[in-house]
């Protein structure tokens, strides 16, 4: 009689199965570990490139902004030049406009005591002259002699109605020699180099009238 033991059998077979699944298992976990390889690694890439682009787009700003500097600052250059060049202008203008403004100043200067003397030659009276005038802060003294008082009034009422002349005032008036007869005389009046309206123009009336209602008010 024949006997088999099963068991054994059964522990064999049990043993055979275990096998190919513990070398299927180990097989297959370095297939694992290769995919996760390749991942870290391309996730590597892919950061050294990222990493790579950020940092040539900021060199590329960083150059592009130097590059506006430089642009900036021989701008400024430039227009540090043209504005020294327009201060230098400025002054030179400046300068010349200071020396126009004298020069007419000194003609006016001389202008006026000629026209003053001339207004005053064209004045006096025969038989009266002067000895002395002074011109001051725009008034005139002056002191002469006459030979009649009435040519000294004469000259008076000239200046008086003289368009550049003021009201003149009267200082003393006496006889100095008898043979001839001669008189000294001293006045003073202010002048203008605006001649005055004549009297009857409507500006000279306005004038009259509203000097006359203020002294007539009470």
């Amino acid at each position: 009689m024949i006997k088999i033991n099963l068991v054994r059998e059964g522990r064999a077979v049990r043993g055979a199965g275990a096998a190919p699944a513990a070398a299927a298992a180990v097989s297959a976990a370095p297939g694992a570990s290769n995919i996760n390889n390749i991942l870290i690694l391309g996730m590597l890439v892919l950061g050294g490139l990222v990493a790579a682009g950020y940092y040539l787009y900021e060199k590329r700003e960083l150059s592009q902004r130097k590059e506006t500097i430089s642009q900036r600052e021989a701008e400024a250059q430039k227009l540090e030049a043209i504005i020294k060049e327009v201060e230098d202008y400025q002054k030179r203008k400046d300068s010349l406009q200071q020396r126009i403004d004298l020069i007419n100043q000194l003609k006016q200067n001389q202008k006026g005591p000629v026209r003053i003397m001339d207004q005053i030659s064209r004045d006096l009276p025969d038989l009266v002259w002067l000895d002395r005038m002074e011109i001051n802060a725009g008034r005139i003294s002056l002191a002469g002699r006459g030979l009649n008082p009435n040519a000294i009034a004469l000259f008076v009422e000239n200046v008086k109605n003289d368009p550049y002349f003021e009201e003149p005032q009267l200082g003393t008036l006496q006889q100095v020699s008898t043979a001839p007869v001669v008189y000294n005389f001293d006045m003073q009046f202010g002048f203008s180099y605006t001649p005055k309206p004549p009297p009857g123009t409507p500006a000279a009336t306005s004038t009259t009238t509203t000097t006359t209602a203020t002294a007539t008010q009470p």
